[in-house]
């Protein structure tokens, strides 16, 4: 099957109810943890996508069997020194950094030595943020020049930590929650305030976990060495996927789109934080929670008045996913529109921000930037004719489906290359977007 898509035509005016796939984030940790509880698991609305594949197959590699039945996945597992790790084992990560960084956390007590392995891009990506804090529990950890592949025999004689995140990442933070369960006392943690879908789940599993939240940090505390048992779990709809679906819709004409069962937690809202005020028309109903997180519906309608934003610097740890569709919007916006300290894009599964820039000076857009901050010069009227290629973006999935959205909403002859990038995180991306009337060669 040939791997790019040709984009010809606009989308023209929809009306239509989807239901996005469930959030990859959570569907990755329901993984991990199910393979560390006490018994069988059932997760409803798994991700079937490569990443969280890769977390399947990978646990399986450690002694946790799972089997996909008609309606959901179960993972039988036996407790927090469950995995076998007996033998020296390779475990492929793919392109999941959420994947490759929380397992690490789960084999800092480890009986030989495990090696980290991933795809092309993710071996590019630091770990450094990674194994230092893991070092820290005791775990023997090397890597190439801070890259994959990682190699960690974990101890048996692991000590409670306290550890300062300062960069807002919930893989990072994730990590040293995940090994705190396998050390005896208390792990202290002071994060910078990021996604907190870790400490959701802990809580709903009575793991013990006391969490102080500050303006711009959250205390967290962990005692370790506390079993837990299986679970039952159905996991929401992506945020991240649905942004691409958000955006689509307030850049077409006369259109309207209800997204069912998303996923908002409020460490998740800054896509939609940001979109307010720009002026977008996105209403969220039926809104209800869910072991923690809240589940809501989203009703979203075309707008051809968007405006600029001064982005708020405190937002950019729960959007840090949806920048590049966010940055879409901000072109098609009246005025100029402001983005400071996105270093952290950069550190992705491609160099989002520097990808990001330049997409936009090839569609015509101005965009200044200044180290990691930049200003988009938004224009209400801005319409593609000519033909366009992208390719060479690492393959990576958001950029992907960040190109046909533009190509859909802002016309023009499209040639966009990796088609098969999206199975890492969305795989019905494409099906959903024909479902909308978009036409895809």
């Amino acid at each position: 099957m040939k791997n790019y898509i040709q984009i010809s035509n606009k989308i023209k005016k929809f009306n239509n109810t989807i239901e996005v796939s469930g959030d990859k984030s959570i569907s990755i940790r329901c993984v991990l943890l199910a393979s560390q509880a006490i018994g069988t698991s059932r997760i409803y609305n798994l991700l079937e996508s490569d990443d969280v594949i890769n977390a399947l197959k990978s646990i399986k590699k450690l002694g946790i069997n799972y089997k996909k039945l008609k309606k959901y996945y179960e993972i039988n597992g036996f407790g927090l020194s469950g995995f076998n790790t007996n033998n020296k084992i390779k475990i492929d990560a793919g392109n999941s950094g959420t994947f490759a960084r929380l397992i690490l956390g789960l084999l800092v007590n480890s009986n030989n030595q495990i090696t980290l392995i991933g795809d092309s891009s993710l071996s590019k990506r630091d770990f450094s943020r990674i194994t230092k804090p893991l070092e820290m529990f005791g775990a023997n950890i090397k890597s190439h020049n801070t890259n994959l592949p990682v190699k960690i025999r974990g101890s048996e004689f692991l000590r409670p930590i306290e550890y300062s995140e300062k960069l807002g990442s919930a893989q990072c933070k994730s990590a040293v929650m995940l090994a705190a369960l396998k050390t005896p006392g208390i792990t202290k943690i002071v994060a910078k305030k990021s996604r907190n879908h870790t400490e959701l789940l802990f809580k709903s599993l009575k793991i013990p976990i006391k969490v102080i939240n500050r303006k711009n940090s959250d205390l967290i505390e962990i005692k370790g060495h506390h079993n837990f048992k299986s679970f039952k779990y159905n996991v929401p709809g992506d945020i991240s996927s649905s942004s691409f679906f958000i955006v689509l819709t307030l850049l077409s004409e006369n259109s309207k789109l209800k997204i069912r069962n998303v996923n908002t937690n409020n460490s998740r809202l800054g896509i939609l934080k940001i979109l307010n005020k720009m002026n977008a028309d996105i209403k969220t109903t039926n809104k209800r929670n869910y072991k923690g997180e809240t589940i809501s519906d989203l009703i979203v309608r075309s707008r051809n008045n968007l405006k600029s934003i001064n982005c708020p610097k405190n937002l950019n740890s729960s959007a840090i996913d949806e920048f590049l569709i966010l940055f879409l919007a901000a072109a098609k916006a009246k005025g100029v529109s402001t983005f400071n300290d996105l270093g952290e894009l950069n550190k992705k599964e491609s160099p989002r921000l520097n990808i990001a820039i330049s997409f936009l000076r090839k569609i015509g857009v101005r965009v200044l930037r200044k180290e990691n901050n930049i200003k988009i010069y938004g224009n209400p009227k801005l319409y593609l004719k000519g033909k366009f290629v992208m390719k060479n973006f690492r393959k990576d999935h958001r950029v992907f489906m960040m190109t046909c959205i533009a190509a859909l909403s802002l016309g023009g002859k499209w040639k966009i290359y990796d088609r098969d990038s999206i199975n890492s995180s969305f795989p019905k991306f494409l099906t959903i977007i024909r479902q909308l009337g978009a036409k895809i060669n």
